[in-house]
């Protein structure tokens, strides 16, 4: 009869089950959902608007949208209410398989302002697995000798569910020869599925004479732990069975009975002579965390005799992974504008091993930028906008975000953002210089370029596009000056006179085509030079009445001046004297002053003589221009000197020799000119 013993853990069950329930609380994200498997397309899963305060209507217009992290479209928001629900199938034993509690991770995220929730959906379980049993028909060989109450060990059926639909247990069919014992370890429990789901073998028992000892294990069960960075061929264990029969009898051979799971049967072997169990493959935590499998010792007596014993194999994680960073809504440009606290992209991070090893923290390089990292849940970041941006100062920004485990030594990820900032109107163009000065010759043509312009903008696009115009707001500039609106050159648009205007003081200003534009300005001062375009000309001579001159007189007698003017100004108005005809008799004119004298003296008998003098008056233009003037003398006897003295004091003469003040002004203020333009010149 066999029976197989059962030892209940129910105490060490309960805190794990304790410990389970507690992880899963500190894991719960925003909002936590539950949903059993296999539930319909359509299946109603919770109201995720209404318990995120959201309004329905603004669903759509804030391009409200969900991202499932690594995992199909299991679930679907309907946009017309608000209702999370199951848009596929979900299989929690093809998701999650044997892990006690399984979860889609989701996130929620809204624009304008940009927010993102996150959200848990609990996929529970259902008992949809029946136990199966690994054969069909499982064969026991049993010796006639054996007494009642040995033990035989059956392949045991697994389930592929959790929690209490994967608990199983057994019973035999009625019969009077064996009884059914299930023995149990603390990773089973009786089954609680409802409906229950059931699984059959058929054990077939071969009864055989004779060899009545077999093999005994020096342990019923063997626990190992191994690093999953072990290199092939290590060996994991040696197991050690005894037979106390005699010869043939006692001879063992090892082999594997189960093996669970059972892809790690390809990655170990067992020498069937010695029991060494040795590493035959790469192991992968993160595939592997556990492995139980069934050894069996059989002596060559006949029948055989077969002893048994477990190996549990515990896999160690070592920092084998290195973390992972995922960019997510990353919104660029970004305007420079921007206050701090924007939020430029979303960051997730995840490293596959476990405990300290897969514990990540993410930092931000190079230091210095105007860009922050905020954590907002578990390993979800945010970039954030620190300090205000400047795009004429920096256009572009090239971030690497470094995530870091803790493992020893660390392993780190990398990912490079590039963010560049958009333009805002917010710099006005300005000129190279407060204000300008410009030099411009009379009689210039109509329409003639005089000077240029420039002003600069540092932002980009239409916000740097310039204009110009003239402010006519403090002289109407519209009939002398115009600007060409793109290009800021000015023109004078009719001939300028230096007699009628010295000078020309406006505006320039300058608009970008922004929105709103801004302006700048400049002050322009046009000087307008003289040209020699006015000849000299004489007032205050009357040709028709010669100057009477009583002899005899002594040299250097004044007998009259010669008063001119010019229309210019400098040395085109600054005029000289000259006799036309330097031999023409006894005169002298003075060459700056324009009086008239005597060379030499004159005798009585130089009497009633009338003489036509000839002045040239000239000015000091490039070319000069002149004309000339007349001048009678008629000497006369002393009798008639009253009259010629008083013709004389008439005609703005003097017996003594005249300073000529207005050339005298003249040469100062030719003096002063040039002195202010050589500083003009100088200052620019």
């Amino acid at each position: 009869m066999v029976v197989l013993h059962q030892c209940s853990l129910v105490r060490s069950w309960l805190l794990r089950l304790i410990l389970l329930h507690t992880a899963c609380e500190m894991g719960r994200g925003q909002l936590h959902y539950s949903v059993a498997e296999e539930s319909q397309h359509g299946t109603f899963v919770g109201h995720i608007a209404q318990d995120l305060g959201l309004e329905v209507g603004d669903l759509m217009p804030r391009m409200f949208r969900m991202v499932s992290q690594g995992r199909r479209d299991y679930l679907e928001v309907n946009l017309q209410n608000g209702i999370l629900f199951v848009n596929s199938r979900i299989d929690r034993e093809e998701l999650c398989t044997k892990m006690p509690v399984c979860t889609i991770n989701l996130e929620v995220i809204l624009e304008n302002p940009l927010r993102v929730f996150h959200v848990e959906v609990e996929i529970k379980d259902i008992n949809d697995n029946a136990p199966v049993f690994p054969a069909a028909e499982q064969t026991l060989v049993i010796a006639e000798s054996v007494s009642p109450g040995s033990s035989f060990p059956l392949e045991g059926a697994s389930d592929d569910d959790v929690g209490s639909n994967s608990h199983v247990s057994y019973k035999i069919s009625p019969n009077e020869h064996f009884t059914l014992d299930f023995q149990n370890n603390d990773e089973h429990a009786t089954d609680g599925g409802k409906p229950q789901q059931t699984g059959t073998v058929h054990i077939v028992i071969n009864v055989l004479d004779a060899n009545d000892n077999g093999p005994v294990f020096n342990q019923s069960v063997y626990k190992i732990k191994l690093l999953e960075n072990a290199t092939v061929g290590t060996l994991i264990v040696s197991l050690n069975a005894t037979d106390l029969d005699e010869g043939i009898n006692k001879d063992i051979m090892y082999s594997m009975r189960t093996v669970n799971p059972q892809n790690v049967g390809e990655l170990i072997s067992l020498d069937p002579k010695t029991g060494q169990i040795r590493l035959n493959g790469e192991l992968d935590f993160e595939s592997i965390t556990s492995a139980e499998i069934g050894i069996e010792a059989t002596d060559k007596g006949l029948p055989p005799i077969k002893g048994h014993c477990k190996v549990l194999i515990e896999v160690l994680d070592v920092n084998d992974n290195a973390p992972e960073v995922t960019v997510s809504s990353l919104s660029v440009p970004v305007p420079e504008n921007s206050s701090p606290g924007t939020v430029v992209a979303l960051i997730s991070i995840s490293d596959r091993d476990s405990g300290a090893n897969g514990q990540v923290t993410c930092s931000l390089w190079p230091s210095g930028l105007p860009f922050k990292l905020t954590s907002t849940f578990k390993n979800y970041y945010s970039l954030v906008l620190a300090e205000p941006l400047d795009r004429e100062q920096v256009a572009e920004y090239s971030l690497v975000l470094i995530a870091q485990d803790q493992g020893d030594p660390p392993l780190t990820a990398s990912s490079s953002v590039v963010v560049p900032i958009s333009d805002v109107n917010d710099n006005a163009p300005t000129f190279a210089q407060p204000s300008y000065t410009v030099f411009v010759r009379e009689n210039n043509p109509p329409g003639a370029h005089i000077f240029t312009v420039s002003a600069s903008d540092p932002d980009v696009a239409e916000n740097a596009l310039v204009s110009y115009w003239l402010d006519e707001k403090l002289w109407p500039l519209s009939s002398y000056i115009s600007v060409h609106s793109e290009s800021g050159k000015l023109y004078a648009l009719q001939p300028l006179d230096y007699e009628e205007m010295k000078l020309l003081e406006f505006q320039v200003r300058a608009k970008d085509a922004g929105l709103p534009s801004l302006c700048g300005n400049v002050t322009v001062q046009v000087f307008v030079l003289d040209e020699n375009d006015n000849a000299p000309a004489v007032s205050g001579l009357a040709e028709d009445t010669p100057i009477q001159v009583k002899v005899p007189v002594a040299a250097g007698h004044l007998v009259g001046k010669i008063h001119a003017l010019d229309g210019d100004s400098g040395y085109n108005a600054w005029l000289r004297y000259e006799l036309f005809d330097a031999s023409s008799g006894p005169w002298r004119v003075g060459l700056y002053s324009g009086e008239i004298s005597t060379t030499r003296a004159l005798e009585e008998s130089e009497g009633n003589i009338i003489q036509s003098l000839l002045v040239l008056v000239k000015d000091h233009g490039n070319p000069a221009l002149s004309t000339t003037a007349t001048f009678s003398v008629s000497l006369v006897a002393s009798a008639q000197a009253v009259q010629s003295d008083a013709h004389l004091s008439r005609m703005g003469g003097s017996r003594k020799p005249l300073a000529d003040t207005a050339n005298l002004y003249l040469i100062i203020a030719i003096c002063s000119v040039s002195s202010l333009f050589l500083l003009v010149i100088l200052s620019r």
